[in-house]
């Protein structure tokens, strides 16, 4: 597999001594991975969650009316 060189200059600037390409990809790979999708969970307290939450249904329903009235215009 070939890559262009500006690629080729971007991860030369990500290598760690003695690494490989394939060394590179496969750190940058790594520290990427949905793996991570619950490390920001339990961040926030009870209460936060619970404002966050209310303010996504008040959002939702002000679309809903938004729309509504662009239906009856």
């Amino acid at each position: 597999m070939r890559v262009s060189e500006c690629i080729k200059k971007r991860l030369d600037n990500r290598r760690r001594e003695s690494e490989s390409y394939n060394d590179v990809l496969d750190r940058l790979i790594e520290d990427t991975t949905e793996s991570d999708f619950d490390d920001g969970f339990g961040i926030l307290s009870e209460k936060q969650g619970e404002w966050i939450r209310e303010k996504r249904v008040k959002a939702k329903e002000d679309r809903k009316e938004r729309l509504r009235d662009l239906g009856n215009t």
